[in-house]
Order: C-alpha cells, then structure tokens, then sequence
C-alpha cells in the first residue's frame, strides 16, 4: 500500500511510497518528514519517529519533464474516482466514448470509468446514440494531478493546506 507522499526538495509532488520505505528515507537522513499522522509513531530500539504522510527530499532530484501522465485502465479508474461517468455508481471498468471498433483510441480524453451495466448497454456506440449523456468529461490530468489522484480520498483530505494548490479539482 502506497501512503506517503513524497516531496522533491523543490516542495514538488513526485511520487508515493511505502510506510516502509518513506521511514528509511527518513532514517537515512535522505528526507525530512513534513507531515505526520497525529498520534502514531514508529518505535525502534533507540529511535521514535512520528508515522510520515509527506516527507521531503533533502536533495533535489532532477526529473525528466512529462507533459501528461501515461494512460493506463487503472489510471482511468483513479482519475474519475471509481466512479461511472453515466450514473454515478461505482464503476469498475473503462468505457471508449468512441468505441474501439470506430476508430476510438485508448486515451485520457475517450476513456471514462463506467459500471458494467451501463458499459454493456452503452456496448458498441457513442453517448449520443446511446442517450446515455456523460456527467463529467473526461480530461488529460497532469503528473501531479495524476499522483496526487492515485492517493486515497481521505489521505487527499488531510494533505497540509499549501499542497492545495498542486492538488486536483474534484
């Protein structure tokens, strides 16, 4: 399980990690932890350390610059929070808005997140010739926006107030 946000020394998003990994981060004196779950601490021997949700690298680390996130299924399902783009219900499979057959391809702007009634009903045609209207359009989610997505609901939440501004619209 990913639940720790990782901070470039830049203040950046750049990726989530494990509770594992984010407390040897931090033990090895390679990140500092910015934000801490209230209450929780991990106990060593001689150590005490608060439980991180966000920690800091202490060096800045260089990323190739990526316009967009690569598409993925899973990606799909995160971006529109498991939610279907027909009814609203819990979706569990991604739609083509132009079907595949038609020339639709595999991309942020034609795949929705759909419950599988409504993706057999809509079957092999547009939400126009289905009249089935979409409830939200899709949309391309930056890196960030993507990372930050890929975060549960709740640990969305309680990110500190100056990530806001980094953090997705929902």
């Amino acid at each position: 399980m990913r639940d720790t946000l990782v901070l470039n020394a830049s203040f950046e998003p750049l990726s989530t990690v494990t509770l594992n990994r984010a407390v040897v981060l931090v033990l090895q004196d390679k990140a500092v932890v910015e934000q801490a779950h209230p209450g929780l601490r991990v106990r060593a021997a001689t150590v005490v350390l608060p439980v991180p949700r966000v920690i800091r690298l202490c060096r800045y680390v260089r990323v190739p610059f990526r316009r967009q996130a690569p598409w993925s299924r899973r990606g799909v399902l995160i971006r529109d929070q498991h939610r279907c783009a027909y009814c609203g219900r819990r979706a569990t499979t991604v739609d083509h808005v132009v079907p595949r057959s038609r020339g639709g391809a595999d991309s942020w702007l034609n795949t929705v997140a759909s419950c599988a009634e409504d993706n057999h009903r809509k079957a092999d045609r547009t939400p126009e010739q289905a009249g089935m209207p979409l409830l939200k359009e899709p949309f391309v989610p930056s890196p960030a926006d993507a990372m930050l997505l890929s975060l549960r609901a709740g640990e969305r939440t309680e990110l500190p107030g100056w990530l806001a501004a980094v953090q997705p619209a929902a």
